[in-house]
């Protein structure tokens, strides 16, 4: 009887243990828009970060030349382009961190015009930044990025899921080793009115959902009805997602509303949001403001 008891104990204490740290999230920046947020080799460094989304490429589709905007980290109309990424995007992936392209923003000139015209973007993230054929302008040089971010904010959202299946079946080529990551950065009034096609196309591993400057649904003192009815909707079967993340300012000035003190992320939202299996951690926005507050430092443990 004693020995059973004792192995009963063992099982549940087994048992709470890895329950509760199914629970457990990472967290994920925004890196690339400020000249002031240090290199990415030193936001790595930082131990801070399980996915990095370097932002933007905000320009591509219909006939338009892509063209990726990395603020004042390098320029990719000078001759060496952004090469002299190369070496920290692998320093990156080698801490385990994996790095993805962030394509869309606020700022930009995109759209896609057709199924062959997503099809053709595809191909051209595929081989200038992904594992496809070796092209001469791959901005990064041989650097192989993780995947591929939807952080698309301007335009109509038609045919981004045609542009998520095709970078999807690339991931299953011949010769490419590895699954290509699939994320997106859809607003919290559900559905999203940009990614909100592409999310039904039911290939996306992690969705951030930006919980901010949207007072309908971010998070607020006192009351938070919006929000979880928000978090409710974005975790439930509608989505077709692995994970979704709470997507946070990292300061009062990074956003118009929707930030949230330390104290109350740690103490009422982390406590309700990670009652969904979906839980994933938190997004961020972006290192530049993350270096003033230490937001991400602060969060960490409890994340």
């Amino acid at each position: 009887m004693a020995r059973w008891f004792l192995f009963f104990i063992f099982f549940f204490c087994i048992s709470s243990f890895t329950s509760s740290h199914a629970r457990d999230g990472s967290i994920a920046i925004y890196w690339g828009q400020y000249d002031k947020e240090g290199t990415l080799a030193q936001t790595c460094a930082t131990g801070n970060y399980a996915f990095i989304n370097i932002s933007f490429l905000n320009k591509f589709g219909n006939g338009r030349k892509p063209n990726l905007d990395l603020a004042g980290h390098c320029n990719t109309d000078d001759s060496n382009g952004c090469t002299s990424l190369n070496k920290d995007i692998k320093s990156c992936q080698a801490k385990g961190i994996k790095v993805i392209l962030s394509i869309g923003g606020a700022l930009g000139d995109y759209s896609l015009s057709s199924k062959e015209d997503a099809r053709q973007v595809a191909l051209y993230i595929f081989n200038n930044f992904l594992s496809g054929k070796s092209s001469s302008e791959r901005p990064f040089g041989d650097a192989v990025l993780d995947g591929v971010d939807f952080d698309i904010e301007l335009g109509d959202g038609d045919h981004y899921d045609d542009l998520a299946r095709s970078l999807s079946s690339f991931g299953g080529s011949k010769g490419n080793k590895s699954k290509i990551i699939l994320t997106a950065a859809p607003q919290c009034p559900f559905p999203d009115k940009f990614v909100g096609k592409a999310l039904s196309a039911g290939v996306f591993d992690n969705v951030w959902v930006q919980f901010y400057n949207n007072p309908q649904c971010q998070f607020k003192s006192g009351g938070n009805k919006g929000f979880g009815d928000a978090w409710e909707q974005w975790t439930s079967d509608q989505i077709n997602a692995k994970k979704i993340f709470l997507g946070l300012p990292a300061s009062q000035e990074a956003a118009g509303s929707g930030f949230v003190e330390v104290e109350e992320l740690t103490s009422e939202v982390l406590p309700l949001i990670k009652k969904s299996g979906k839980y994933g951690g938190v997004m961020l926005w972006s290192k530049f403001y993350d270096d003033q507050t230490g937001y991400s430092s602060a969060i960490k443990e409890d994340v």
